[in-house]
């Protein structure tokens, strides 16, 4: 994010996102994840990397929103009940966060109304449509894609089973390359002048102009099958092209249950536990042995199977810790390692005040929400299944 001030507005650049607990369509919608992240903080996470944004800001009347998203970076807006209802409009909630905003003393110059439902929002072309109103080229901008499509409607009244051309001529037919293409607006944002905006009460105005988006970011979260869709692509789209960024670390902490094993465990008639754990695990820890790089593992659970893996691992144990940060903070000081240099890899709350203080927080990745928001890397891998092996290989050196 820029810390620069707008020169042509004279205040603050602010992404703001509404992001309310309830949800219809799609039961606690802004929680759900696509590619092992919360909606929100995919959001989140989108503004922030676009350059020319000062402040993330989440507005939401709900507790669980409101904690991973400042785990994730933003500022939270505590929205009203009022303004949080199936019908009230997004505006409202824009109004109301730079209402709170500006009365904590900083004036906003520039919004940047992002939604969460859209989660392959392109950082670039966000950060190039903050240009363009900084620049004062345009008042309004938001995302649309090309197309090239023939729109129709079904007809009203006696015809309503009868089909009507929209944007062509039906009895003619075009070539593409002939015919002029129109922009469907995706909705994943909209960047307008702040003082415009308080007088129009609506994010279209003066000049508006298009920032075109690639047609794959368009998909939009209305429902649970558009939900599916964008969390099958996800693997696809958040990687093309890239290769998974080394974690340089000189140690690896690590949780058990959920990180280790997949979470579950059998009970044996005396009250024993039985877990699953990977094999594949196992050989990532081996390999990081032989490189001589520390591990710990760090466990809430006083259980004799959390002992047992660690010592068939080779690698020491806490068990049985309920302070997880003073514990870790005491292991790195004895053995000489700056917090900076550690990998902490969680899956749940508990895990949260040990991810805070190092220097490389990851996440497996089907974690709690509130641990997603708060890593630096979120693993392909689910607790169990190899996500283990997956961090060490992202930790030793080619």
């Amino acid at each position: 994010m820029s810390d620069d001030m707008n020169e042509a507005t004279d205040g603050l650049t602010v992404a703001i996102i509404p992001a309310r607990g309830g949800s219809k369509g799609v039961p606690r919608k802004n929680l759900r994840t696509v590619g092992g992240v919360p909606l929100v903080v995919r959001a989140i996470r989108a503004a922030r990397d676009a350059a020319g944004i000062d402040l993330v800001v989440v507005s939401t009347d709900d507790d669980e929103i409101a904690a991973v998203s400042a785990a994730a970076g933003a500022r939270v807006v505590r929205r009203p009940a009022e303004i949080s209802g199936d019908t009230a409009s997004s505006e409202s909630a824009i109004l109301h966060a730079v209402d709170e905003i500006e009365a904590a003393g900083e004036r906003v110059g520039i919004i940047a109304f992002v939604q969460a439902t859209s989660p392959f929002l392109p950082s670039t072309a966000l950060a190039g449509a903050v240009a363009e109103v900084r620049a004062d080229r345009a008042d309004s901008v938001f995302s649309a894609h090309e197309t090239y499509g023939f729109l129709w409607r079904r007809g009203s009244g006696s015809e309503v089973d009868q089909a009507a051309a929209i944007n062509h001529e039906a009895a003619h037919r075009p070539r593409r390359q002939d015919r002029e293409p129109h922009y469907l607006e995706t909705g994943a944002f909209y960047v307008f002048r702040a003082e415009a905006f308080r007088t129009s009460r609506h994010r279209f105005f003066g000049r508006i102009r298009i920032a075109e988006v690639p047609e794959w970011t368009a998909i939009e979260i209305d429902d649970a099958q558009q939900l599916r869709i964008a969390d099958a692509l996800a693997a696809v789209h958040d990687r093309a092209g890239e290769a998974p960024g080394r974690i340089d670390v000189r140690a690896v902490v690590t949780d058990f249950d959920g990180v280790h094993t997949d979470d579950t465990a059998i009970i044996d008639a005396d009250g024993g536990e039985r877990v699953r754990v990977s094999r594949e695990d196992g050989m990532g820890v081996a390999l990081l042995r032989r490189a001589g790089i520390p591990m710990l593992i760090l466990s809430t659970e006083q259980n004799p199977v959390v002992r047992a893996r660690a010592e068939k691992l080779r690698v020491p144990v806490l068990h049985g810790i309920d302070d997880k940060e003073q514990a870790l903070r005491a292991w790195a000081a004895d053995a000489g390692i700056r917090l900076d240099d550690v990998a902490y890899l969680g899956n749940d709350v508990n895990d949260l005040p040990a991810m805070r203080i190092v220097g490389w927080p990851v996440a497996v990745a089907n974690a709690h929400p509130r641990v997603l928001a708060a890593a630096r890397v979120v693993l392909t891998r689910t607790g169990g299944n190899g996500a283990v092996r997956e961090l060490v290989e992202r930790v030793l050196p080619d």
